[in-house]
């Protein structure tokens, strides 16, 4: 059964994206009671399926939800816009949105009416920038960003969890929140826009070096995994400007379970996959978050030692054992 609060006229809102996520994403608001539009590609594959079937393998979409491959047509019915996509194809996205008009002399007559929401973790590979850098710089506007634990295939058999919902204006994440707070989700409200974006996109990071863990055998390492994880990432997101904090929240920390111990966690199914010299199917965003990081390690001039060895691993997966035993086997006097 799903619940809002009492009083609150429901938004129209639009889907960009037709991946697990985004499908979720368009599952939940129908289940609030939002009218929703799904956005994607007409060459799309994938979302021709879904539009035709109105199933994928993790859920069924109700009759309500409507489809459109016409990004003006969604842009135009939305009152909050949610992108579920890669991270790396953010920027194609928002010249596109630029060109419906969405930014430029529309967009201070748009926005605050109209909300852009980023349902999606990572890191711009060649800029190094948060995707909320990357919508400002290209569209000019503040978008917020709904990070934190949890699967598809365990919101959509009842499975709460906790989620965390950040931007630039308090009162935006705040709006946010009351709109999409159910007995599903229970959103808590982030202070810190840098360290929430970081934090979130780094935890892929380190799920990778979780499945490394599991693929040669290490798996009760994890336990200082997830402490010098946390820490390495915290001094990241204070070099990046935020606060350090930020990594032991939910964006972060919080997601450790979902990420590092999780069958469905495709970032720590791909690290195990990858020292076990194996392929695997699917989007790994930690792997392209993870070449930009070590981009921003040489530029603002700080150790990252775990993100050092998942690289290195990456590189030369038959190094695995060696690699990971000489991250733990560190001098005394330094971090993991």
């Amino acid at each position: 059964m799903s619940w809002v609060a009492d009083d609150m006229s429901l938004p129209k809102t639009a889907i960009i994206g037709c991946g697990r996520w985004a499908s979720f994403h368009a599952w939940y608001a129908a289940r609030l009671g939002h009218q929703v539009m799904v956005f994607g590609r007409a060459e799309s594959a994938r979302f021709q399926q879904l539009r035709r079937t109105r199933h994928n393998e993790y859920l069924q979409l109700p009759a309500s939800v409507m489809f459109t491959d016409n990004l003006q047509q969604a842009v135009d019915f939305a009152e909050v816009s949610i992108i579920a996509i890669e991270a790396q194809q953010l920027r194609a996205l928002t010249q596109q949105l630029l060109a419906c008009q969405l930014a430029e002399k529309t967009v201070s007559e748009k926005m605050p009416e109209k909300k852009l929401v980023l349902a999606m973790k990572g890191l711009e590979v060649g800029t190094g920038l948060r995707l909320t850098q990357v919508v400002e710089q290209v569209l000019g506007v503040a978008a917020a960003v709904w990070v934190g634990p949890g699967h598809v295939q365990d919101f959509v058999t009842g499975i709460p969890n906790c989620m965390l919902m950040d931007a630039q204006d308090p009162q935006v994440s705040s709006w946010l929140m009351q709109h999409f707070s159910s007995d599903l989700i229970r959103f808590y409200q982030g202070d810190d826009l840098i360290g929430t974006e970081v934090g979130a996109a780094l935890k892929n990071v380190i799920g990778i070096a979780a499945g490394m863990l599991d693929g040669v055998g290490f798996s009760p390492l994890k336990g200082a995994l997830m402490t010098r994880g946390a820490s390495e990432v915290a001094r990241l997101i204070s070099a990046m400007g935020g606060d350090g904090r930020s990594a032991y929240g939910l964006c972060h920390l919080g997601d450790y379970q979902a990420t590092l111990f999780s069958e469905h966690s495709q970032n720590r199914r791909y690290g195990e996959a990858c020292v076990r010299q194996q392929n695997i199917q699917g989007l790994v965003e930690g792997v392209a978050t993870l070449n930009t990081v070590m981009h921003l390690q040489k530029k603002l001039q700080i150790e990252l030692p775990i993100c050092q060895a998942i690289a290195a691993v990456i590189s030369n997966p038959a190094s695995a054992q060696q690699q990971l035993r000489t991250l733990f086997a560190r001098p005394l006097t330094t971090e993991f």
